[in-house]
């Protein structure tokens, strides 16, 4: 049996955002740059100086709460880029948490959601 203790996880991931700066390169209501049928329905961006499977920092999603605290993560496979990534997801209500989730389980993407208790 494994003992997890699901406290302790959240509580790292606040603290590593906390010691991050955040850069939201994407804002709310902006195009991608190589999609430009996809128009950001929230901020978007990450935590400099992280580091994530895709090699890059962090990726982050910033809903409409007041709270910078981490509201749940997405953990997404990719076929088509043949890669994993996790997005976290700050101050997003359950209805931000449910349409991210539905964007990152299009085409060869499928993601789950981990929401924080």
């Amino acid at each position: 049996m494994i003992i997890t203790n699901y406290a302790d996880f959240w509580f790292k991931l606040d603290q590593l955002v906390a010691a991050s700066n955040l850069k939201i390169d994407r804002p709310k209501g902006t195009s991608h740059p190589r999609y430009p049928s996809f128009v950001y329905p929230l901020d978007y961006g990450y935590l400099e100086n992280t580091g994530s499977g895709d090699g890059f920092d962090l990726d982050v999603w910033i809903g409409s709460l007041s709270s910078r605290t981490v509201t749940a993560i997405i953990c997404s496979v990719d076929l088509q880029k043949r890669d994993t990534e996790i997005k976290i997801l700050l101050g997003c209500t359950s209805e931000e948490n449910q349409a991210i989730l539905d964007i990152h389980n299009i085409g060869s993407q499928s993601a789950i959601l981990l929401v924080r208790k």
